[in-house]
C-alpha cells in the first residue's frame, strides 16, 4: 500500500472526548494537523492530501461533526471553544508543535490557536479563510440573546430524511456552496448516519447555531500580531463574497503572510484547483 494514497482511520481521545481522524503521509514526516470547514468532515481533505508528499498529516472531524463527539446540549459550538480541542489532539498525538492547514471556518481556528499558543504552531497553510467577521462591541447584547434563541431552535428541529445516499449527496452538491459530486460524496459518506430505514446528517444540529460570542476587530487584530509565524493563505476567486476584498487590507502589511488567488469556488481544494494548491503548500508543509 502507497501510504500517500490511502489514510488509515484512527480515533483520538482526550479527557471524556473523541476525535475521529484520517491520517495520512509518513509518520516520519513534518506533522500537519488538518482542519475542515463549517458542516463538513475530514474527507474534506481526501483530494488534496496525497499530493502533500512526505508529511504526517492528519485530517480530523472537528466537535459536531462527522464522527466525532457531540458537545453537550448547553454549549456552544463558538470559534473560541475548538481551540482547546485542537491543543487536546495535539497532545493525544504526542506533538508538542506541528503545522496547521485549514479550509474556511477549520482556517479561522488554525489562526485562533497560532495566536493563541503561538509556541505550538509553527507554521500555518489556509485555504479561504484567515478571520471570523468582526462585530461591534454595542453588538454583544444581541449576539448572545441570538446563540440562545437560535439553540434552543436546532436542538427541537426534527432530522432531515434521506431515503438514499444519493439524495443525500444531491443535497449537498446544491447547498450553500456549489460542489462536483465526487467532492460531494466524499463528505456525505463521512457525513451521515443511519436513520428510520435511510439516513441524516450525522452534524450536531447545534452547528446551525449563531455563535454566541464574536471578536470585534481590535481582538481579531491581537490573534494576527500574535499569529507571526510563516502562513500562506490561498483564496477562491468564486469563493465567499467580498472575501478577498475584506482580508487584503488586514494582510497586505504582514510581512509573514504569502497571499495568492486562485480561480475557483469555495471548496477548490476538493476539486480541479488542489493540485496547484498542493505544488504550494508542499514544501511550506514539509520543511522542519
Amino acid at each position: 500500500m502507497n501510504n500517500h494514497q490511502f489514510p488509515r482511520e484512527m480515533t483520538l481521545k482526550f479527557g471524556s472526548k473523541k476525535i475521529a481522524a484520517r491520517q495520512w503521509g509518513s509518520t516520519s514526516g513534518a506533522p500537519v494537523l488538518a482542519l475542515h470547514g463549517w458542516l463538513d468532515n475530514c474527507a474534506s481533505f481526501d483530494r488534496l492530501s496525497p499530493m502533500l508528499g512526505d508529511i504526517h498529516l492528519v485530517a480530523i472531524d472537528m466537535a459536531g461533526h462527522g464522527q466525532s463527539y457531540h458537545r453537550s446540549a448547553d454549549a456552544n459550538y463558538n470559534l473560541l471553544s475548538e481551540v482547546e480541542d485542537i491543543l487536546g489532539v495535539m497532545d493525544s498525538l504526542g506533538w508538542q508543535r506541528c503545522a496547521l492547514l485549514g479550509h474556511s471556518r477549520g482556517a479561522i481556528v488554525a489562526m485562533l490557536t497560532a495566536g493563541a499558543f503561538p509556541e505550538r504552531i509553527k507554521r500555518l497553510a489556509l485555504i479561504d479563510g484567515l478571520i471570523p467577521a468582526p462585530t461591534e462591541d454595542c453588538q454583544a447584547p444581541f449576539i448572545l440573546a441570538k446563540g440562545i434563541i437560535q439553540r434552543k431552535r436546532y436542538w427541537e428541529r426534527k432530522p432531515r430524511f434521506f431515503a438514499t445516499i444519493d439524495q443525500a449527496v444531491s443535497a449537498r452538491q446544491n447547498g450553500l456552496f456549489q460542489l462536483d459530486g465526487d467532492a460531494a460524496r466524499r463528505l456525505v459518506e463521512r457525513g451521515v448516519r443511519a436513520y428510520n430505514g435511510g439516513y441524516t446528517w450525522s452534524n450536531d444540529p447545534q452547528l446551525l447555531s449563531s455563535s454566541s460570542v464574536k471578536l470585534n476587530l481590535n481582538q481579531i487584530n491581537a490573534f494576527l500580531d500574535k499569529a507571526a509565524m510563516p502562513i500562506r493563505l490561498v483564496l477562491a476567486e468564486s469563493g465567499i463574497e467580498d472575501m478577498i476584498q475584506r482580508l487584503k487590507p488586514l494582510v497586505e502589511y504582514r510581512e509573514n503572510i504569502e497571499l495568492r488567488e486562485i480561480p475557483g469556488g469555495h471548496h477548490l481544494h476538493m476539486q480541479a484547483e488542489a493540485e496547484g494548491i498542493a505544488n504550494w503548500f508542499r514544501p511550506f508543509l514539509q520543511l522542519p
